[in-house]
């Protein structure tokens, strides 16, 4: 399910303005992510009989916070500034952490599935859209992907299927994703 690349802007400064918004959303995106790992990682951590997740949990923040810090490289070097939504962003995404590690290790894996399927198809239109005006962004963004999409399967592998409310929470999940895309893009 790749989303439909946004098609150019016509204008004097528009592409600038279209980069601003793919460098707004992707930095607070990793950082949202960043957010979830660490509060699933509180609760899961502080509870006995979790290390493995724990260890998975740290495995894929780590590599979300070396996205994050690309990103905050990206805005610096090409003068974008962050979303306003960012405090937000960051405690939203704690809570989402720690909600659905409080419901378990299958609802914490669930809620990366439903994340990561939804960073999957945002990075798959944005890397179209790039591809031949950004070609070394449009790369990164690649291998971006591909590491979320292996934090997918590993959910996916460690039953997130059978967290429970599975349809309804990643469909919430899901929902929220999308509409935090939007607004980051803006503000």
């Amino acid at each position: 399910m790749t989303e439909k690349p946004v098609p150019p802007r016509p204008g004097r400064g528009a592409q600038a303005a279209r980069m601003a918004e793919i460098l707004r959303v992707d930095h607070a995106g990793e950082l949202a992510a960043v957010q979830i790992y660490r509060g699933q990682r509180a609760v899961l951590g502080a509870a006995r009989g979790h290390g493995r997740i724990t260890g998975q949990l740290a495995e894929m923040e780590a590599q979300e916070a070396e996205h994050l810090a690309r990103f905050d490289t990206l805005l610096t070097e090409r003068r974008v500034r962050p979303t306003v939504m960012a405090p937000i962003w960051r405690l939203a995404g704690f809570a989402l952490g720690a909600g659905t590690a409080l419901m378990g290790d299958k609802a914490a894996h669930a809620c990366t599935e439903a994340v990561e399927n939804v960073i999957e198809a945002h990075y798959a239109g944005q890397i179209d859209e790039l591809a031949e005006r950004d070609p070394e962004l449009a790369a990164e963004l690649s291998k971006f992907r591909d590491e979320e999409l292996a934090h997918r399967d590993l959910a996916v592998e460690e039953g997130a299927s059978q967290a429970p409310g599975y349809a309804l929470l990643g469909a919430v999940i899901r929902t929220g994703c999308r509409a935090a895309i939007r607004i980051s893009e803006k503000l």
